[in-house]
């Protein structure tokens, strides 16, 4: 009945989103603004840069903003790819479960990261062959909680394989609540990790689990055997 899995990847597969966020407060600061950790995770997780950034645009009253957040986008890609240049930024258990499920069913990425990134974490794990497509950030026309993403990464799969999918039989891992709203747009079924946020807006998560460690081929299985509550 699993037919295909896709994956968020910061705060999914990744524990990257406080690298994110060192990232923006340092690119930021050089502006003179600030932005806490309680701002980040409450406002601003589960945007793109691009989104991040037009969002503080709009609040802050940035003059210039297109020209602001374009600069701003670039300077913190930059500074993102030299924090993933360190320690590996894996969950624990997630390079685990992506190879177990990619022996048995076609996996995704579709994230608001950039493409750079994503490949940069997967080829250093040894992972990027695991995955049959990505979808990364300014790669659809709107990023999450549109669901274009998640549409995109269901159609390259099935171009892929050659075959049509049932978005009800494809399993959406997510962290945020954006992302939880971008694929249940998509049809997708929903697992929804605590791993960045504590609780989800009722109905937005099919299951909900602790983190990517947990997240097993039986379990999306029997999630996608089940009728989904109306």
């Amino acid at each position: 009945m699993l037919q295909a899995v896709v994956f968020d990847f910061d705060g999914v597969l990744a524990n990257s989103e406080p690298l994110h966020l060192q990232a923006f407060q340092s690119v930021l600061a050089e502006d003179g603004f600030a932005l806490s950790a309680q701002e980040y995770y409450e406002q601003y997780v589960g945007f793109d840069d691009e989104g991040v950034f037009r969002r503080m645009a709009q609040t802050w009253g940035v003059a210039d903003a297109d020209r602001w957040v374009a600069r701003q986008t670039s300077r913190k890609a930059a500074r993102m790819q030299a924090l993933l240049d360190g320690d590996s930024t894996l969950f624990p258990g997630a390079a685990a479960c992506v190879r177990d499920l990619s022996a048995r069913v076609p996996l995704a990425v579709a994230s608001g990261a950039m493409r750079d990134e994503i490949v940069h974490v997967l080829d250093a794990a040894g992972l990027s062959a695991a995955f049959t497509a990505i979808v990364a950030a300014g790669e659809t026309p709107r990023g999450k909680p549109a669901p274009d993403p998640y549409r995109r990464a269901v159609e390259l799969v099935e171009r892929a394989r050659g075959t049509r999918l049932d978005p009800i039989r494809i399993v959406a891992i997510e962290d945020t609540t954006q992302g939880l709203m971008a694929a249940r747009a998509a049809g997708l079924r929903t697992v929804g990790l605590t791993t960045t946020s504590r609780a989800f807006e009722a109905g937005l998560a099919d299951a909900v689990l602790p983190a990517v460690a947990a997240v097993t081929f039986e379990r999306l299985a029997v999630l996608c055997a089940t009728e989904r509550p109306s």
